[in-house]
């Protein structure tokens, strides 16, 4: 018993689960997939190892992301770097990102901020950042395209608490810039990296070794960069931020380090001060207390639900974060939702598209449950004393747009595709009540996923349609009887409607029509989403 519990103790200190967050073009699939290249997941970048004759990213699964060189949706990629498992949660890259990114930031205990070196602190890192840091996780900077022109490093880390309120320490200091950058140095080690250019970044860039104070490193930087260098470093030492990992823990301090994703340069560095840094599965708050990786029983919660990631299957996954407790296949748990036991039957671990079956798993891993319609976001599994986790991110949408079926003959497989990618949380179903005709109105986040649930309804359920534009950009829920709707005054620039659920609720064109329907309306109570209906 005891050696199965060092064996379990261990198992949950090799785990790092993280997410990349970024503004668009920043080059997080470029990081992601030169991490996966030093784990030995892929061997070239662009290529899974099973399917070498792809050149795809490797994260994007949906052909759609292929078609635009952008991320959609967020996925999980797991694999092993020297004797640690990495949990790379991959979020969506484009500036209209959904709940989706949101959620998965849930399941995440650390976080790396990718920053361009050109444009430094951008909105949708702002955003993210923001997210994470209301979290209390760790956040560790690496800031990119070193081998293209950009700004000052220096300029860089005092934008990080300017713009971010968080201050920075540096790990490792940059030699040139654009195309005379020529590698690193390391900080704690004090050595500087030199590395050589590989075609196309596609294989790990060699580096050779040499220390600062090295005669030969002089004649092979310019006199003119050993000077600046040996200045900058004099200056980060007297007047920098020291590292402090109780305050790196906290999410009060980030380790930054400098790099280029698209040429290797500085990423396995990178690689390996941040899994030795970053913290192992953290414990979850639910409504019963603290749940800890080490406590016995299981527990997880469903942060993602996606239908048809693989179209030969048509099947549905729920993404489960596993808290505390081993996973085990087929095992049975309770679902305080439904009030009732199932059977976790074909689990399967994940990599983008591809997937094995999950004969065990480990607090900090991802799992993903073929889903009959029995799990939805936000839910818990467990066994022993039931129990629900908390904070849960729900957000009301921004963007309205009737959604009209254009081919009778598809209008069951049409319900079937909406309803599906609403329990996957991609959009949000409204019907106008009283109306002749039953049409939804879709509410979304970011207005990329209009054209998402368009293209996958095409694509996965062989269903075409027609979108109209709705001057609406608000929706709150009315803590009131649906059929008390009818008394409430209703004004301009406003509409009666319905969620999926049958919940009373109203859309409004913006803020001054809200305002003015509260004014009219004493003692009315709106509520910005479902879940605060109770």
């Amino acid at each position: 018993m005891q050696t199965d519990m060092q064996e379990y103790s261990s198992q949950i200190r090799r785990r790092r689960t993280f997410a990349i967050i970024s503004h668009p073009d920043a080059g997080k699939t470029t990081l992601t997939e030169k991490l996966l290249l030093y784990g030995g997941a892929i061997q070239m970048a662009g290529s899974v190892r099973a399917r070498r004759s792809q050149r795809q990213a490797t994260s994007d699964w949906m052909e759609l992301e292929r078609q635009r060189g952008i991320s959609i949706t967020s996925t999980v990629l797991q694999f092993e770097f020297e004797g640690y498992v990495l949990n790379l949660l991959d979020t969506p890259g484009h500036q209209d990102f959904s709940e989706d990114t949101f959620r998965t930031l849930m399941a995440a205990d650390s976080a790396v901020m990718l920053i361009d070196k050109a444009k430094g602190v951008e909105e949708q890192t702002r955003k993210l950042f923001h997210v994470c840091r209301r979290r209390g996780i760790p956040i560790f900077t690496f800031i990119n395209k070193l081998d293209r022109p950009g700004r000052d490093p220096l300029d860089l880390l005092a934008e990080l608490e300017d713009a971010l309120g968080i201050q920075s320490t540096a790990l490792n200091w940059p030699i040139g810039d654009g195309s005379d950058f020529r590698g690193v140095y390391d900080l704690a080690s004090r050595e500087v990296h030199l590395f050589e250019r590989s075609e196309h970044g596609a294989q790990r860039a060699s580096l050779r070794v040499t220390d600062l104070s090295d005669p030969a490193l002089r004649e092979l930087i310019g006199c003119r960069q050993h000077e600046q260098l040996r200045e900058e470093i004099e200056l980060l030492e007297a007047a920098g931020e020291p590292l402090d990992r109780e305050r790196v823990s906290h999410g009060d301090l980030t380790p930054v380090y400098f790099g280029s994703a698209l040429t290797n340069f500085g990423v396995e560095l990178f690689l390996r001060s941040f899994i030795e840094m970053a913290p192992p599965p953290a414990p979850r708050m639910s409504d019963s207390g603290l749940v800890r990786p080490e406590d016995e029983e299981f527990r997880g919660f469903i942060f993602k639900v996606q239908a048809n990631m693989d179209p030969r299957h048509r099947d549905r996954l729920a993404f489960l974060r596993i808290v505390s407790g081993k996973f085990e296949r087929d095992m049975s748990v309770w679902h305080p939702r439904l009030g009732r036991t199932v059977r976790l039957t074909r689990p399967q671990k994940l990599f983008g598209q591809e997937r094995e079956v999950a004969e065990e798993g480990y607090p900090g891993d991802i799992i993903g449950l073929t889903n009959p319609g029995v799990f939805t976001i936000g839910d818990t599994v467990c066994t022993g004393q039931p129990v629900r986790f908390r904070d849960f991110p729900h957000f009301p949408p921004e963007h309205f747009a009737v959604l009209r079926n254009t081919r009778v003959d598809r209008y069951k497989q049409f319900l079937k595709g909406i309803q599906q990618l609403s329990e996957e949380g991609v959009i949000q179903l409204f019907y106008e009540r009283d109306a002749a005709r039953r049409e939804p109105i879709v509410g979304v986040v970011g207005r990329l996923q209009f054209d998402v649930v368009r293209y996958r309804l095409e694509t996965e359920y062989g269903v075409e349609t027609a979108m109209e534009d709705t001057p609406f950009r608000l929706a709150r829920w009315l803590r009131t009887p649906p059929g008390d709707g009818h008394t409430i005054l209703w004004t301009t620039g406003t509409k009666l409607v319905e969620d999926a659920d049958g919940n009373a609720a109203a859309l409004f064109n913006g803020d001054w029509y809200l305002n003015y329907m509260q004014e009219k309306n004493p003692g009315l109570e709106l509520l910005e989403t479902s879940r605060d209906l109770g």
